[in-house]
Parts: structure tokens; sequence; C-alpha cells
């Protein structure tokens, strides 16, 4: 490159290399991405053949020009691998304006970028942005949102329907929009950010191995007066869990894995202190025993992952607070 790119992509890999290679052809179609845009893959020490898959991948379609690769020889978490992918592109293709952090489970659109480039073009006090999720059928999935609290914890898990009439103003998903709309936090499976937030406030915190990194990194940015969008003109197709296997939304699901109970406590903790963390526990258990209680007496079918309220409660006293 001749001079230093709009934009930066970062995407971590961790044992998803065939998606990972699906990921960069769509980055490759014209008008995806501006052209001088740098893409760096982070391997997370997948342990597996996702290095060679990757690397020749890269070298076979003509895209070393502009695709870097990083294996690490540890898996330090989604942060982790995000802040070192930040650094490698910076110091291979100069210093952008805008980072795009994205999932390796998605496949943008045609053109489906291009839209959250302009957008945040345009909004100089937009710090962070967030494509339109969807289903490869285009059916939208949840990908705006509000800050957790006690309140929406506990509407999210009795899932009542005049309980959520009720708190329909502090759900934590947003309602959908087809304009841009200003929200607290969007998801990190499609989340640019202007690298002069990063310059205010630090890169994500290291700390979350995974999730609730990207709802931290919007409250940081937040607190600094930076707002965040939700710009549903750019669309990306997020192939759901495939990444993790954590948020699957068919088929068995797994057992919660200890790293997502310890980043939702160390979130709480940071932000709020322990004492509403402790409220939030405390909502979030009894909405999900209320719902227990009513798929047994309605003989409904286990959708939840196994041992979800038992695990919880065991992983309480987990993290420390920052």
């Amino acid at each position: 490159m001749n001079s230093s790119p709009k934009l930066a992509v970062v995407i971590v890999n961790y044992r998803t290399a065939s998606m990972v290679v699906d990921c960069l052809a769509a980055l490759a179609v014209s008008g995806t991405v501006p052209d001088n845009t740098g893409v760096v893959v982070v391997d997370g020490a997948s342990g597996d053949d996702s290095c060679e898959i990757i690397a020749t991948a890269i070298q076979r379609n003509g895209w070393s020009d502009r695709v870097g690769f990083l294996p690490l020889s540890v898996n330090g978490g989604f942060a982790y691998g995000n802040n070192r992918g930040l650094e490698h592109a910076i110091a291979r293709f100069g210093r952008p304006d805008y980072v795009l952090f994205l999932n390796p489970d998605t496949v943008p659109r045609a053109g489906g970028l291009a839209p959250l480039v302009a957008f945040m073009d345009a909004s100089p006090r937009a710090g962070i942005a967030g494509s339109r999720l969807e289903d490869p059928d285009e059916t939208q999935q949840a990908c705006a949102f509000r800050f957790p609290s006690p309140i929406n914890e506990f509407e999210s898990q009795i899932r009542f329907g005049p309980m959520t009439r009720l708190f329909q103003r502090w759900r934590v998903v947003r309602e959908f929009s087809k304009e841009p709309i200003a929200v607290d936090w969007v998801s990190g499976a499609s989340m640019i950010v202007r690298m002069q937030v990063i310059d205010e406030i630090g890169v994500m915190d290291e700390d979350f191995f995974l999730y609730y990194e990207e709802l931290d990194f919007c409250r940081r940015a937040a607190q600094r007066g930076w707002e965040c969008w939700h710009v549903p003109q750019s669309r990306v197709v997020h192939l759901v869990g495939q990444s993790t296997g954590v948020t699957l939304r068919h088929g068995k699901r797994p057992r919660r894995p200890p790293y997502w109970f310890e980043s939702r406590r160390r979130y709480y903790a940071k932000h709020h202190g322990r004492l509403y963390a402790a409220g939030a526990d405390l909502a979030w258990i009894g909405g999900q025993f209320l719902w227990q209680v009513r798929q047994w007496i309605q003989r409904r079918p286990v959708t939840d992952p196994p041992y979800l309220l038992s695990d919880f409660l065991r992983h309480l006293g987990l993290p420390k607070a920052p």
C-alpha cells in the first residue's frame, strides 16, 4: 500500500479456518470495503490446520498485498487477539482512520461494509458503529442493545409476555430500525471503531477472555462522550455461534463455559461495583428460576444450555474485582 488505509479489518480465528477464508473472499468483492483497506487475520493458537489453510488461501487467491496473517503462540482470548491484530495492522499497513473488528463466522454482503465507513465519515461524534447482522435468508438478528441492568436481567430470563411489555423500555435488545439509530452498544461481530476513540480510552480489556469485551469497550467510550450507532444499511451475514458454539440457536446447546460467567461478573464489578453486581445476579437468578418453574408446569421443552442455573450459582464468586 502506498498510503495509510482508511480502514483496517481484524479477524480473530480459533479453529474456524474455512469460515475465515469465506469471510476474506467476501471482503475481496469490489465495493465492500475501501480499496486500500488492510486486513489482518490472527490465529489464536488453534492447534489444528488453521494456519496452513488460511496462509495457503491468502497466497493462492492473490490477497497477500492487502491481507496479513499473524499466528499467535498462545490463545489469550478475543480481546487479546484483536489487540495484537490491530498492532500488526498498524505496523504493516500504517495507522488507519478506523478499525473494523469482524468475527470469523461472518460473511459481509457485497458492498455491505461501505455504508459503515460512510456513516463514520459523516458522523464525527460517532466513535463506534455496528452492522445489521442477519441470517443467510436475510432474517435480522439482535445486534443493537441497551446497557444491562437488574431490570433487563430479570426480563431476559423470565421470558413472560406481560413482563416483556412492562419492561419494554429497559429491554437489552433494541427494537429493529431501518435507519441508523444511537444505541448503548453493538455486537462485536461487526463493529467499527474510530482510532481516536482507542487513543482516548485504550484498546479492548484483555482481562475479558471472551464475551462482554465489546460491551465494556462501548461503555468506556460512552463515559468519554462518544456515540455508538447501529447502521442497518451495513449488512453482514452472521452464522451465529459457529465460531464458539456458545450461542448456537439450533440443535443441542453446549454447557455454558466458565469464561462466560467470569466475563459477566467482571463487567458488573468493573462498572457498577459489588452491590450492583449482586442485585443483577439476584435479578437473573429470580427470572431464570421462575422460567424453569413455568417450563416444568407447562411441560415446555428445555432450550437453555444444560445446568445453566446451577452453573450460574456455582460461578457467582469466580472473578476478582478489578
